[in-house]
């Protein structure tokens, strides 16, 4: 099946695994949260037992240098989509407040960038993900 839109994922190549998990982990459910259509159906095995619902359509996760990640943020806001990010300051902090308040310090130019979630029509993120590499 081919969607209408795309989710796109890109997390700084330079990370530790867990880090880039972790970031990856946040940003889709940022997504999910703001677009409550991504979430799918809950699903139900053959003896009957259910299972939460996943996201409806597949994500591709990019790699990217943090001047590409600079890149794809200013092309998200050039384009009108609203990304969802993650700083290197949000792994010194332990909730969504101490969060909020760490990325409401930083001007848009000096954000340490380490994620970037995306949701938008098919052409929007090829243009907003153009260069960058699957991660691998």
């Amino acid at each position: 099946m081919r969607y209408d839109t795309k989710i796109a994922i890109v997390v700084r190549d330079d990370l530790a695994t867990w880090q880039k998990l972790n970031i990856a982990s946040f940003l889709a459910g940022g997504l999910v949260g703001s677009s409550p259509e991504l979430a799918g159906e809950p699903y139900q095995d053959a003896s009957g037992r259910f299972y939460g619902p996943l996201i409806r359509q597949p994500v591709l996760i990019f790699g990217a240098s943090p001047v590409e990640l600079t890149n794809v943020l200013l092309r998200a806001q050039q384009r009108g989509v609203r990304p969802h990010l993650y700083t290197k300051d949000l792994f010194a902090t332990g909730n969504d407040i101490d969060n909020r308040a760490a990325v409401a310090a930083v001007a848009t130019g000096a954000l340490d960038l380490v994620g970037l979630g995306l949701h938008a029509e098919r052409k929007e993120i090829d243009k907003i993900a153009k260069g960058l590499k699957l991660h691998g």
